[in-house]
C-alpha cells in the first residue's frame, strides 16, 4: 500500500501534543469538598471512573485514522496490455507421390518427406502463436486446406490430414506458388511470408513459378523455399496392382535453381534440407527471421483505501464524544 500524500502522515507526531492540551492540562475541581477521603474508602471506584482512561486513546487513535485517511492510502494494481504486430504465414506443402519417399527418421525411426514435414511444420505452428497461419497443399493441383487463422489447434488437425496422392502425381509449384499468394493478397499484416516445401521439380501448371514469385513480390510477400530429399536414389512405397506394398526406386530430383529465383526475387531465401536435423534447423531460422512484434505497455491503477480510514476515525471520534457526555466525562 502507498499513499498520494505521504507528507501529511508527519501531522500524526503532533497528536501527543493535542492529547496532552484537550486531556492534560485541565485541573478538575471536585464537584464535593471533603475535609478526608477515609469516609469514602470503602465505597470502591465505578465503571465510569474505572473507563475514563479511554477517552484519550478513543481521541487519539480516531484522530490517527483520519490523518492517515487523509494521506490518501492506495493499492496499486500493476496491469499490463499487449499490442501484437502479427505475422501471416501460408505453409505452402508439396504432396506430390515422391513425397512418400522414406528417406528421412527421427532416432531409429524412418519416416517419408511428407511426415517429417508436418512434424516439423507442427512444432513451428505452436511457435507462433501470435501469428495467423494458413495452409495450401499441391501437386498437379493446388488446394487451400485452411485459410488465415489464429486456432492452431484446428489447423494442427488439417495439417496431420494431409496425404500423398491426393491432389494428382505431377508438381506444379507455379501454380501451388500462386494459390499461395491469392491467400494472402488481402492481408494487412506489416509482414506476409510463404514457406514453401517440395522434393521437386514444376512440371505442370499454367503459372510458371518466376512470374508467381514476380506476383508474390507486387504484393510484398517473401518466399522461403525448402528443396526437401536426400541426394541420390530413394525408396518410395507404392500399391503392388496384386496387393500389399512394395518398393521402387527413384532419383531425387529437385529444380534448386528456380527455388533459388523464387526465393531471391521476393526477398526470401532458399534452403536444401536432406534430413530431419536440417529440417528442424531450417524452420527454426525462418522463425528467428521472421519474429512477431510485441509491445507490452506497462501501467499501475490504483484503489483508494481511504474511505475506510476515514469512516472507522469518526466512529471513534462519535464514540469518544458520545461516551464523554454520557458517565465517563467529568464535569465541574
Amino acid at each position: 500500500m502507498s499513499f498520494r500524500y505521504p507528507l501529511l502522515l508527519l501531522l500524526i507526531l503532533l497528536i501527543p501534543a493535542v492529547l496532552y492540551l484537550r486531556y492534560g492540562w485541565k485541573r478538575v475541581r471536585a464537584p464535593v469538598r471533603f475535609s478526608g477521603l477515609q469516609q469514602l474508602s470503602g465505597l470502591g471506584v465505578g465503571w465510569g471512573v474505572a473507563l475514563r482512561p479511554i477517552l484519550p486513546i478513543l481521541f487519539g487513535i480516531g484522530l490517527t485514522l483520519l490523518l492517515v485517511a487523509l494521506a490518501r492510502p492506495q493499492r496499486g494494481l500493476g496491469q499490463h496490455r499487449i499490442h501484437t504486430e502479427g505475422v501471416d504465414v501460408v505453409l505452402l506443402v508439396d504432396v506430390s507421390p515422391s513425397m512418400a519417399a522414406e528417406d528421412f527418421s527421427e532416432g531409429t525411426r524412418g519416416m517419408n518427406r511428407l511426415d517429417a514435414t508436418k512434424r516439423v511444420a507442427d512444432q513451428f505452428i505452436r511457435s507462433r502463436r501470435d501469428d495467423r497461419i494458413g495452409l495450401v497443399a499441391f501437386a498437379a493441383l493446388p488446394y487451400s486446406i485452411a485459410p488465415l487463422t489464429l486456432d492452431h489447434g484446428w489447423l494442427l488437425t488439417q495439417l496431420d490430414r494431409l496425404e500423398t496422392g491426393d491432389l494428382g502425381d505431377a508438381t506444379g509449384i507455379g501454380t501451388g506458388l500462386a494459390a499461395a499468394v491469392n491467400r494472402l493478397r488481402e492481408s494487412d499484416a506489416k509482414s506476409k511470408l510463404v514457406i514453401l516445401l517440395t522434393d521437386g521439380v514444376n512440371n505442370t501448371g499454367e503459372i510458371a513459378p518466376e512470374n508467381a514469385a514476380l506476383a508474390a513480390k507486387a504484393l510484398g510477400i517473401k518466399v522461403y523455399t525448402i528443396g526437401a530429399g536426400s541426394t541420390g536414389v530413394s525408396r518410395i512405397p507404392v500399391t503392388d496392382p496384386f496387393g500389399g506394398t512394395r518398393y521402387i526406386q527413384q532419383h531425387t530430383e529437385i529444380d534448386e535453381a528456380s527455388l533459388q529465383k523464387i526465393a531471391d526475387t521476393t526477398g526470401g531465401h532458399y534452403y536444401r534440407a536432406t534430413d530431419m536435423t536440417s529440417l528442424k534447423r531450417i524452420f527454426e531460422e525462418i522463425d528467428k527471421l521472421e519474429k512477431t512484434k510485441i509491445e507490452v505497455e506497462q501501467y499501475t491503477r490504483y484503489e483508494e483505501r481511504f474511505p475506510a480510514f476515514a469512516i472507522a476515525g469518526l466512529v471513534l471520534l462519535v464514540l469518544e464524544q458520545l461516551l464523554g457526555l454520557a458517565r465517563l466525562e467529568r464535569f465541574p
